[in-house]
């Protein structure tokens, strides 16, 4: 039996049957196989690029480039390497190379420097005090530093004694000075002894050695303020030691190569301490011969007296830090520390300004 040419689903005779036209097919190439990521390798691959310091590359096959995470050459950026530097937008802004915040530095400088300046200039016995108050917070400091190391002076009578120190320095001069201090000694001894025994020896040394360091020693700066021209002796005083701080810092950053103290103070140089003596003196000059009419070897004198002992006094309380183990006495002053940290270099050269002074340039009767 034969089938209709015309019947539905049928082709011409003697052909199979129609099943309908057949679709368009297009065959679309299959994607290569991708491997998986390899583990981190501990060390490089032979033949490998060198990787890029921070960052580990691991290789996978070509095709791979338009899947996340992979760059354009078919690599897979792992992130970075535990241990490497950070990114550099994530560095924080270094200090300057004193290890300080130097803006901070300065406009605390310029404000102290301000209020010293005016009131010097507009009301001598005001200087009182301003100094007053930076010993009383600079004897709390230090006493509060050496607690670290186990001594624990007896405050009271610390405090008490550096305003009997600075009032009879200012009303009856040297001699007041050396009795308050007697007097102030004397007190820590007898303060201690309701303690006990045990380390009265480590914490009433201490307390004398506070007593010693910080109200007697700044109550030579009274001495300097006593006479008529007091407060151009005083001016002459801190802006020299101001000098040794600015000379020894510029000299240092820009020409030090060989360290002084580098057990004690590692930036300290002693290029530093050269540009510290010209300071001292270019500054002290002038204003040893101009405003106290003395000789001008009396301001060479006493710059290069002021570039030692400032700087044996910062020197000095580097020393005292480092066996502590702190880096500032305070955070009172931002860019700078404590108060103790201003004041190491200022202290004993303020006795050495008073004896030098008297002598090169005697005051007023």
């Amino acid at each position: 039996m034969t089938s209709r040419p015309d019947a539905p689903g049928a082709g011409p005779a003697g052909d199979a049957a129609d099943t309908g036209p057949i679709p368009l097919v297009r065959r679309v190439p299959a994607p290569p196989p991708v491997a998986p990521a390899r583990a981190p390798a501990t060390g490089p691959i032979a033949g490998s690029p060198p990787e890029t310091p921070g960052t580990r590359e691991i290789p996978v096959p070509t095709g791979a480039a338009a899947l996340p995470g992979f760059g354009p050459d078919g690599v897979l950026d792992a992130g970075p390497v535990p241990g490497s530097d950070p990114e550099p937008d994530l560095v924080p802004p270094k200090s300057s190379r004193a290890g300080r915040n130097l803006v901070a530095a300065i406009g605390v400088g310029l404000a102290l420097g301000a209020v010293i300046l005016a009131s010097l200039l507009v009301y001598p016995p005001a200087f009182l005090l301003v100094l007053g108050v930076a010993i009383l917070i600079g004897v709390v400091e230090l006493v509060r530093a050496l607690e670290a190391g186990g001594a624990r002076a007896p405050l009271a009578p610390l405090l008490v004694g550096t305003v009997a120190m600075l009032a009879l320095a200012w009303l009856r001069g040297a001699d007041g000075l050396v009795v308050a201090f007697l007097l102030t000694v004397v007190a820590v001894l007898f303060w201690r002894l309701g303690d006990g025994p045990e380390g009265y020896l480590r914490d009433a040394t201490t307390g004398v050695f506070v007593a010693l360091y910080v109200p007697l020693l700044a109550g030579f700066c009274v001495l300097l303020l006593v006479p008529d021209d007091g407060a151009v002796r005083v001016l002459a005083f801190i802006a020299t030691v101001v000098g040794n701080d600015v000379g020894g810092y510029t000299a240092g950053v820009l020409f030090g190569r060989h360290p002084m103290a580098p057990s004690v103070s590692p930036k300290k140089s002693w290029e530093g301490m050269a540009g510290s003596i010209v300071a001292c003196i270019a500054v002290a000059t002038p204003i040893v011969t101009l405003g106290l009419g003395g000789p001008w070897w009396g301001g060479v004198l006493l710059g290069a007296a002021l570039a030692v002992t400032a700087t044996v006094g910062d020197l000095g309380e580097s020393l005292i830090k480092r066996d502590l183990g702190i880096k500032d006495m305070g955070t009172l002053l931002p860019g700078h520390g404590g108060i103790m940290d201003r004041l190491d270099s200022l202290l004993p050269s303020a006795a050495v300004a008073y004896l030098l002074l008297s002598w090169v340039t005697p005051p007023p009767v």
